[in-house]
């Protein structure tokens, strides 16, 4: 009598990421390892760089990041 053997179904795919998603996790995973945007949180010494940056500096930094990595995933 020959074994029946049960086949176990695959998981389903996660669902397919857009280039924007992609985009934006590798512009977040840069940001984060990095502290892109911030600048230095202390100065010590001269620098010539002011401490920190704005809010709005910072988020124009992380907006072209974004663009920088929207360019890199859709080539």
């Amino acid at each position: 009598m020959p074994e029946e053997t049960q086949e176990t179904p695959a998981p389903p795919a996660p669902p397919a990421r857009t280039k924007d998603e992609v985009s934006l996790e590798l512009m977040k995973f840069i940001a984060v390892t990095t502290g892109y945007g911030k600048g230095s949180a202390t100065a010590t010494g001269f620098s010539g760089k002011p401490a920190g940056r704005s809010a709005e500096e910072y988020a124009e930094a992380l907006l072209e990041l974004f663009e920088r990595c929207r360019t890199v995933v859709n080539k």
